[in-house]
């Protein structure tokens, strides 16, 4: 009996030592332009309980057009390596678009596009530990909670993938008119000459660390030549039981 509680004891601190799988987070956006409707967005991710506190492994989302629901464009992350920077396959056959992201090597991502123009440009980029990568944005938001509700900025570079490389940005508490959330914070170029070009992005949390808005520019078409500039609402529909942020 003395053998068999000490090997009880052994696997349990064994399973303690690492996250428990298994937690999903469901939640869906309603991307609107001057009062329209312009898609849909569901997302799944599956992620682990790891000290608490949610973390991402694989992240689902299709966009569907409002009336039919049929699905226009899909994305895949995958955060092996880093919550701020996942693999990430994009969609968009509407537009002959596709995007992939990998990290062929331990600090150099690889680019693979195919633009609406028919033409297809790969570029490998050198990058360190402040890259955030496309939605990653949102886990870098939580890991600096306690820090921007303080009152303090936080300086990244985001990765802008048709361009093949990454710029400046801060992430800083901000209020908005148009975002009326527990949580506000904006994500604004730390240049200035593309402060002239790329308007803020207005992220709305709840107190739990759940995105409930996004205001700016998205990653769906409007045409060939541009991107929909949308607010986006979200709604929760699962939680994962464990905290978003702490």
């Amino acid at each position: 009996m003395k053998l068999a509680g000490s090997t009880a004891l052994t696997v349990f601190l064994a399973a303690a030592a690492f996250p428990v799988a298994g937690e999903v987070f469901e939640f869906s956006g309603t991307a609107k332009q001057d009062g329209k409707v312009l898609y849909q967005e569901d997302h799944r991710v599956e992620g682990t309980c790891s000290e608490g506190v949610f973390a991402p492994v694989n992240h689902q989302v299709s966009y569907r057009t409002p009336e039919s629901r049929d699905e226009f464009a899909s994305k895949m992350l995958s955060y092996n390596s880093s919550p701020f920077r996942p693999q990430l396959e994009f969609r968009q056959p509407t537009f002959g678009e596709a995007l992939t992201v990998t990290y062929p090597q331990e600090q150099a991502l690889n680019i693979v596009w195919q633009s609406p123009a028919g033409d297809t440009r790969e570029f490998m980029v050198p990058f360190d530990q402040s890259l955030v990568v496309d939605s990653g944005f949102d886990y870098f938001v939580r890991a600096n909670w306690e820090r921007v509700q303080q009152g303090e900025s936080v300086e990244f570079r985001f990765l802008a993938p048709t361009r093949g490389d990454h710029y400046g940005f801060v992430l800083e508490p901000a209020t908005s008119v148009k975002v009326n959330a527990e949580v506000t914070v904006q994500i604004r170029p730390t240049s200035l000459v593309l402060r002239f070009l790329v308007d803020p992005i207005v992220l709305g949390y709840s107190s739990d660390g759940a995105l409930t808005d996004y205001l700016g520019l998205t990653n769906i078409r409007q045409d060939a030549e541009s991107n929909h500039i949308a607010h986006i609402r979200y709604q929760v529909a699962r939680l994962p039981d464990c905290e978003l942020t702490r």
